[in-house]
């Protein structure tokens, strides 16, 4: 059984930072890719950034420069690091792994406010 933990998220002021971490048991996890998605109210689901099976990672152009996405193999957690943050990063971020099927953490809120 594949499982996920995120945690981290919360209250943050405009230029802070924060890192998320999604804990992930049941998988092979140094190949199995992982991504970061997020959803505001009101919108779609969209990717924030990803690590391929590779290693290769990639990030979408609005958090370019101020996220990077990293695995720690030996305590299979994946992190979002979150720098320079901006009222339009407030969202429920969740955590995606791929191990035979897409598997979705539970969500964590982060709201930049002053």
């Amino acid at each position: 059984q594949v499982r996920l933990m995120e945690s981290g998220g919360g209250l943050v002021p405009p230029g802070g930072s924060l890192r998320l971490r999604c804990v992930v048991s049941g998988t092979n996890f140094k190949i199995a890719p992982v991504a970061w998605y997020r959803q505001a109210p009101g919108n779609e689901r969209e990717l924030v950034a990803s690590i391929s099976s590779d290693g290769t990672s990639s990030y979408a152009d609005s958090v370019k420069g101020r996220f990077t996405i990293s695995k720690d193999i030996a305590r299979t957690t994946a992190y979002l690091q979150m720098d320079s943050v901006a009222s339009e990063d407030t969202a429920v971020y969740y955590c995606k792994v791929y191990w035979r099927r897409e598997w979705w953490g539970q969500g964590t809120q982060v709201t930049v406010s002053s």
